[in-house]
């Protein structure tokens, strides 16, 4: 019986453009991405890679995208036992953390969800818990988008490393409150954590004080 012979390469699909191209972006950015490159990563060529993505954005959507799917949406389901606070709270890390591993992709996602499912997914649990809690619709509204704002922000650079570490730098007669600014750098980790979970902290706070002025429903 005559059988067709295996293909010497994986077949070209979806997420093999996508793997492709987030690891380019990983590594050198979102510039680096052009179809050239991912036709040459991929063994294939560049004009095959239109059967499944019309234009680069379309692939650099479609990154941004695999990374929403890495945040963790369990706890605003109702059998997780967390209430809106606890939720919004484990929901930050997990998305920061998975932003953390994916920066260079933070411009597009914060272009907001668009069309893409997983965004759009994420979108809909947030608010979907937190108009559950009992905030209005506009508040929980807003609040998905404060924690969004905040999340990608923290995202987008390290404060820490914004500072050489070169004592000499910060001449105390210029900047007489910059003497330890030269150990940021290696203190990164530290800095940038503590400062995202003293600012997550501050607007629970407050959202917390919102939340017990709310009329009685």
């Amino acid at each position: 019986m005559w059988r067709m012979a295996r293909p010497r390469k994986p077949l070209l699909s979806r997420a093999r453009i996508v793997e492709a191209a987030g690891a380019l972006v990983d590594a050198e950015g979102l510039e680096a991405v052009s179809t050239r490159r991912l036709a040459a990563a991929l063994g294939v060529s560049g004009p095959s890679l239109y059967n499944h993505f019309r234009t680069k954005d379309e692939i650099l959507e479609a990154v941004a995208d695999a990374v929403s799917a890495r945040v963790d949406l369990s706890m605003f389901e109702p059998e997780s036992g967390r209430d809106w606070r606890g939720a919004l709270h484990t929901w930050a890390h997990s998305y920061r953390d998975a932003l953390s591993d994916h920066p260079n992709i933070v411009p597009v996602l914060a272009r907001g969800p668009g069309r893409r499912p997983a965004g759009l997914r994420l979108a809909d649990a947030v608010f979907g818990a937190m108009t559950a809690a009992g905030w209005p619709p506009a508040q929980a509204t807003r609040i998905g988008a404060l924690m969004r704002y905040f999340i990608l922000g923290s995202a987008v650079a390290s404060f820490a490393q914004g500072f050489v570490d070169d004592e000499t730098a910060y001449d105390p007669s210029d900047y007489p409150h910059l003497g330890q600014a030269h150990l940021l750098a290696e203190r990164r980790q530290e800095v940038d954590e503590g400062a995202f979970e003293t600012g997550l902290a501050a607007l629970l706070d407050g959202l917390s004080l919102q939340y017990e002025a709310l009329p009685e429903a």
